[in-house]
């Protein structure tokens, strides 16, 4: 089993899930990790394969960067695939941060993953509809100043009792709660 492999199954056995849903998707991530040879590959689509996203909180602990995705029109946290050059995926995710908005002193807040999430990919590109299997951590930015480029069609710090589904979806507001949470 590839280091990778092994570290997320670290990170998945240390995490515990706020509720039913994330229970269900923290069960479908260690099957997945078991069941695939290389559960990181764009092209496993059956079921999917792991991304990994950056939860950024602000210098003030008060407020996320979200970007706005284009492709779904939602503002979101950075993320993405897990590239064959990225050591683990806290490493993912802190370049898909730096990719995304331009963010390159990061740290993480807690000692392992904020969060899991499985959630439909419809078919795109030509790419078969499949899951994504997203780990997700909450960094802590030192400045304010980002640059949207890659996916982020726009930008922006979004207090943390002004986020809403509307805004946003159901998954980043259950994030959300939990990062309220960690910051009081």
């Amino acid at each position: 089993m590839a280091a990778r492999t092994r570290n997320l199954r670290s990170l998945l056995e240390m995490h515990t899930p706020r509720d039913a849903l994330e229970s269900r998707h923290l069960a479908r991530m260690r099957e997945l990790c078991e069941s695939v040879a290389d559960p990181f590959s764009r092209s496993t689509f059956e079921p999917g394969h792991f991304t990994a996203s950056a939860f950024i909180l602000s210098p003030e602990r008060d407020a996320l960067l979200l970007i706005f995705h284009g492709k779904l029109a939602r503002w979101l946290q950075p993320g993405g695939h897990i590239d064959p050059s990225d050591d683990d995926v806290l490493a993912a995710a802190l370049r898909e941060a730096r990719e995304e908005v331009g963010m390159h002193d990061l740290a993480p807040v807690l000692p392992g993953l904020l969060d899991v999430d499985v959630h439909d990919i419809p078919t795109l590109r030509g790419e078969p509809a499949h899951a994504h299997f997203d780990v997700r951590f909450l960094l802590r930015a030192q400045t304010r100043a980002f640059v949207a480029a890659s996916d982020a069609k726009a930008a922006r710090w979004v207090r943390l009792d002004e986020l809403s589904e509307e805004l946003s979806d159901r998954s980043v507001m259950r994030a959300v709660e939990k990062i309220t949470t960690c910051v009081r």
